[in-house]
């Protein structure tokens, strides 16, 4: 069972694998620079972050199979071996072409990073307190969120060459490898019976689980898509330039990183399914002011308000579904972080529906998306799932 205590020097390592976790959030601002630098339509541009979280769907369940039998801090390493070399490629010929394979590499590095560190988290801290340790967590990936927009348009601006965050990313995810590499680690949460891939599978006949999955699968794709189309809201709504409106991005990502360092505190006192709720709700409004905004400043008040609300949904619905079925964290992470594949989705969906229909469409998406989780304390409910 997990630690009753939490010791620093194993608990930072894996802590900070979060900030690992965010470097992925740069492929927001990366299609606004992509699409400019290779003049490409609105929806060849959504396919960009789709080549980042296709391979969550993917590798997702190999990777919690094979977790299960190698360990957890093996699978990381693996992960951030694998997403330094996705940051290198650009450097080497920048292309189209290449970005897209460099996000590839990149896509399942964080597939991995992701996988293995909310069971890895699970080794170092005490179960009453992983709900708010996963919120914790998701604020130190909600500063590389923030700072990832605001690092490449400096770069774009001073030096011509918005990949050179790529450079800085790289430096840290090395700095990170090591450092978990030296780290003694003793992994005491196994599984009843050896992890399969059937095993996984069935999984999605319990209905908690299953309800579970799509929540990632939405809310994934509704923080991805809302991620990749700020740009876009802010110029056809208002008018503003693409350097401009990239700092949309950045609000929105300074809201999620209040967000989660907020609901770290208020998760040591509030029930989480309560905070779902809550929180849900508040960005389903965020969204609905975005749609009727008059004026730039009530589009940006609303753009914060909806990163307010999306912070902790991802870290609550995570940590809900791994406290039900403790034994079963390695197939439930590798079923959740599968279903971050609506990260691959929804976005082109936005991209088709804001083409046909207009702005105001992809925003009913998003809306759609955000208010599936009100079903969510329902599902919560049920007992025995243990034994699913």
């Amino acid at each position: 069972m997990a630690t009753n205590k939490i010791q620093l020097n194993k608990f930072f390592p894996v802590f900070l694998t979060f900030i690992i976790m965010g470097f992925v959030d740069i492929v927001g601002v990366s299609t606004g620079y992509v699409q400019k630098d290779f003049d490409l339509s609105d929806s060849m541009a959504q396919f960009i972050p789709s080549m980042v979280f296709i391979w969550f769907f993917v590798f997702s369940i190999p990777v919690g199979v094979l977790q299960d039998k190698i360990g957890k801090k093996k699978m990381m390493n693996l992960g951030i071996m694998i997403t330094i070399f996705g940051l290198i490629l650009p450097f080497i010929h920048y292309s189209f072409v290449v970005i897209l394979i460099a996000f590839v590499f990149m896509g399942i590095g964080n597939t991995i990073v992701q996988v293995a560190a909310s069971p890895l988290l699970q080794e170092v801290t005490p179960k009453e307190k992983l709900s708010s340790f996963l919120s914790l967590s998701q604020f130190m990936k909600a500063i590389t969120s923030l700072t990832g927009p605001i690092i490449a348009t400096y770069m774009a601006i001073t030096y011509d060459k918005w990949i050179l965050v790529f450079a800085v990313y790289a430096l840290l995810s090395l700095a990170n490898l090591l450092w978990l590499s030296g780290t003694k680690i003793d992994e005491s949460i196994k599984s009843e019976t050896p992890a399969t891939f059937a095993s996984c599978m069935k999984l999605l006949t319990n209905k908690f689980v299953l309800a579970m999955v799509i929540a990632i699968f939405l809310i994934v794709g509704a923080d991805v898509g809302m991620n990749s189309n700020i740009q876009g809201f802010l110029m056809k709504l208002h008018g503003l330039t693409l350097e401009n409106a990239s700092y949309g991005i950045s609000v929105y990502f300074t809201a999620l990183m209040i967000s989660r360092f907020v609901g770290a505190i208020l998760l040591q006192f509030l029930k989480p399914i309560f905070f779902l709720v809550t929180t849900t709700i508040l960005a389903i409004i965020g969204t609905l002011m975005i749609m009727f905004s008059a004026t730039e400043m009530m589009a940006y008040i609303g753009i914060f308000i909806v990163g307010l609300g999306a912070g902790n949904l991802f870290p609550l619905i995570f940590s809900i579904a791994i406290n039900k079925m403790p034994s079963r964290s390695n197939e439930i992470s590798g079923l959740l972080i599968m279903a971050i594949v609506g990260g691959a989705v929804i976005p082109p969906i936005m991209g088709f529906v804001s083409s046909s229909y207009g702005i105001m469409g992809s925003l009913i998406v998003l809306v759609a998306c955000f208010a599936y989780m009100l079903i969510i304390p329902f599902t919560a409910k049920q007992d025995k799932v243990e034994k699913a």
